[in-house]
């Protein structure tokens, strides 16, 4: 049993930005546990360093979210001016295709630009995550160690987790923050329990995307580009049922698209079948210089522990999830429990701006009651 000061559930975005506010702010003595082997959570981009994907030039093309918006989520604009991080718009000039059948041929239609743009992040939006990460001084970071258990004790909550060895690990910290979907953390074992009311709200939030899939395909060049195309597609009849131009500046060219087979099929099928069904539609809709990519890979969010929940496969993720409240007002857990994950976000649920606006509102609440 160790003692620290605040332990964060997670080091996505919102608990790694998290951690990084309150080193700011001089508080020194943090905790951050990671289930996975990895930092970054939802965010996940394609790396040099990965065996499948050797090339330096294919870092940084996104298997997790891709976009954001400056022109209007402005804290999240800010984060990445304070990081240093380059920005650039996302590719849509030229015309896009729809798909309404494989038996016809797909219609070519007037491409839009998104006003404000959509924007993406040079080396992929893993560059936000890791440049988080490089700058934390103080704050230990354990990996492969999942939470499990949260028991309040009379002054501080002790949190359980097991590192991938087994080893069994007790936090005693002063505050908690949960970094992760309101789902995952109503699935914790809470002793004494959460206000029902609560528990229920976090269990009915459906965690953003959860039971989605992305398919990426690189190429040595963006040739539909070349066609007067931007690479924008929607189909009616899949795989794929949305489809963009993925290239990173001075680097590999790149499409992905959103699955629209639900996750119970693509399980089904398994990826070489889906893989091919995607290469086969991707030749429908920009020739036959889609038949072989130079890499392709499925990013299937739907079976991910540590993302979703057998509740957000039963549905599709086609609305933003509503905040549920993030802390409890009144009781045992009152000023020990803060929700700063993506769906906490008040005005951006489950998206990227969501895990920021989020962190920020529950470090300033920790200082309030520090105060």
């Amino acid at each position: 049993m160790q003692k620290t000061g605040t332990v964060i559930v997670g080091a996505g975005l919102a608990g790694l930005y998290a951690a990084y506010l309150l080193e700011k702010r001089g508080i020194k003595d943090i905790v951050l546990l990671e289930a996975r082997e990895t930092l970054g959570g939802r965010i996940a981009s394609t790396s040099p360093d990965r065996p499948a994907f050797p090339e330096a030039e294919m870092a940084g093309v996104d298997l997790g979210p891709s976009w954001f918006w400056p022109g209007f989520q402005h804290q999240m604009a800010e984060l990445v001016h304070v990081l240093g991080l380059q920005a650039f718009a996302q590719f849509e000039q030229g015309d896009m295709l729809i798909e309404r059948s494989p038996a016809m041929a797909a219609q070519r239609v007037q491409g839009f630009v998104n006003t404000p743009p959509s924007m993406r992040l040079k080396g992929g939006m893993q560059a936000l995550t890791q440049t988080l990460s490089q700058s934390l001084e103080t704050t230990r970071v354990l990996l492969s160690h999942p939470v499990d258990a949260l028991h309040l004790e009379a002054s501080h909550v002790d949190v359980y987790s097991q590192d991938a060895q087994g080893e069994r690990l007790i936090l005693q910290a002063e505050q908690v923050l949960l970094a992760i979907p309101p789902r995952l953390a109503a699935k914790l074992s809470f002793s004494p329990a959460l206000p029902a009311v609560l528990s229920s709200q976090w269990k009915n939030t459906p965690t953003w995307m959860a039971p989605h899939a992305k398919y990426v395909a690189l190429f040595d060049t963006p040739f539909w580009r070349d066609q007067g195309l931007s690479g924008e597609a929607r189909s009616l009849s899949g795989p794929l049922g949305e489809i963009h131009d993925a290239s990173m500046p001075d680097g590999k060219a790149a499409l992905f698209g959103f699955f629209n087979t639900p996750a119970a099929t693509r399980e089904r099928m398994g990826n070489d079948a889906l893989i091919q069904a995607c290469r086969d539609q991707l030749v429908r809709l920009f020739g036959s210089q889609a038949a072989d990519p130079d890499h392709d890979i499925i990013k299937d969010w739907a079976y991910e522990p540590y993302t979703t929940t057998q509740d957000d496969r039963q549905v599709s993720a086609g609305q933003h999830p509503t905040a549920p409240a993030n802390k409890v007002d009144n009781g045992d857990w009152s000023g020990y429990l803060i929700g700063i994950g993506s769906e906490w976000g008040q005005q951006f649920p489950g998206y990227l701006a969501g895990a920021v606006e989020a962190a920020e509102a529950g470090v300033s609440a920790l200082f309030e009651k520090m105060s």
